[in-house]
């Protein structure tokens, strides 16, 4: 744990450090702490020691924390107006993709149909913290950002389910968790249910006669409302992302000064647990996997990246009234990252058949996913910003003309 701690330190420093250059260079704090942990893990200095559960609880952690974060941006009215292409890149798109990547693990290295199946539920959802470098860029045309935010904050707690249920298929135990497919429906309503009332008990309890808040500590009763429903989704079963995400969106629907004042406490807290996630996933990446992972391996991530979501998404993008250029950038980025960690993590401890290569497979795709995705991020944003810059220059002309 020692050398945990250390080197978390030396990679919080370092980032900080080139924080001025990554704002201008594909360089980012993700990379950064992924970098440092692959130097301090089993395949360089090896001072990282860390249990499988630790990686998954801080997995979970982090992922849950950024979500809450992220639906701080997205209020009622938001999800409203953007529904209709998040809901095709949710429901179909994402099934779509599920299904390629099980093909492609099922040609391209072997593995059996129903193992596939696990390995492309783990690998479907998008993970935030990369798409983050997108969302949180206000640069980029806002339906843009709302897009991949709705999406990479939903699809993680739809995503968990078909793990779970899969994982029963193949004839893994999930540790205390569900695999009947109607309890795992209650848990995603029990999860919606509750990400909506505890923030509005919050907010009641705010207003109670004789009782209020001092501007300065507001945030800190978002941090409160956050680890409460942690709890109460640990207690409960519900499914802490999607409860995550939806609780962001009422905070943020019911007090609309709340995306102001709890983004910089909230993003400090997110950049902080995804650095120590991103270590502890180092801690993953040693020699045995990724010899159990192989070429095909390598292969099969490469298309995993290039293939499996970018084809679907921008097929159901189609009609859509976003342009080509906004619709390949949506396409692109949809990175693998935490919630595949976490969903390795169950499957690794499930006892289910051919987990340790679907735990490699996803490992090497997450490594490729966080190095491409994090050196194509400011590219992306540059060209979307410079259409857009295009676009408004056009229409005002015209309306000068006019």
């Amino acid at each position: 744990m020692t050398g945990l701690v250390l080197t978390f330190g030396v990679a919080l420093l370092l980032a900080v450090a080139t924080s001025d250059l990554a704002s201008r260079s594909p360089l980012s704090s993700t990379s950064v702490f992924l970098a440092v942990g692959l130097v301090a893990g089993p395949l360089g200095l090896d001072v990282i020691d860390v249990q499988g559960k630790v990686v998954e609880g801080a997995a979970v952690v982090a992922l849950y924390t950024i979500l809450f974060t992220d639906g701080l941006e997205a209020r009622w009215s938001v999800l409203r107006r953007h529904w209709r292409p998040s809901a095709a890149a949710l429901l179909v798109g994402m099934p779509l993709t599920l299904g390629l990547i099980a093909v492609l693990a099922h040609w391209v290295t072997g593995l059996p149909w129903v193992p596939s199946l696990v390995l492309g539920a783990v690998l479907a959802p998008t993970d935030p913290v990369f798409a983050s470098a997108l969302v949180g860029r206000h640069d980029v045309p806002r339906p843009v950002r709302n897009l991949l935010n709705i999406e990479s904050g939903v699809n993680d707690g739809l995503a968990l389910p078909a793990v779970l249920l899969l994982v029963g298929v193949a004839g893994g135990d999930p540790h205390g968790r569900s695999t009947d497919l109607w309890a795992l429906l209650l848990q995603l309503g029990l999860g919606v249910v509750l990400g909506i009332a505890v923030p509005a008990a919050a907010w009641l309890l705010y207003r109670a006669p004789h009782l209020g808040t001092v501007r300065s500590l507001r945030p800190l009763g978002h941090v409160a409302i956050a680890v409460i429903l942690f709890g109460l989704c640990q207690l409960t079963g519900a499914n802490p992302f999607l409860a995550a995400f939806v609780a962001g969106s009422t905070i943020a629907t019911l007090e609309t000064s709340a995306t102001s004042a709890f983004r910089h406490t909230g993003e400090r807290l997110s950049e902080l647990l995804q650095g120590a996630a991103l270590l502890a996933f180092a801690s993953l990446l040693g020699p045995g996997l990724f010899s159990t992972a192989g070429l095909l391996g390598f292969v099969f991530a490469v298309l995993v990246i290039v293939v499996s979501r970018p084809v679907p998404v921008f097929a159901v993008l189609v009609g859509t009234r976003l342009s080509v250029r906004q619709r390949l950038s949506v396409a692109w980025f949809g990175p693998k990252g935490f919630a595949s960690v976490a969903y390795a993590a169950i499957v690794a401890f499930s006892g289910m058949d051919r987990a340790e290569e679907v735990v490699a497979l996803t490992a090497v795709t997450v490594l490729l996913s966080a190095l491409a995705h994090s050196s194509t991020d400011l590219f992306i944003a540059q060209k979307l910003a410079e259409e857009d810059r295009t676009d408004r220059g056009g229409a005002a002309a015209r309306d000068h003309a006019a």
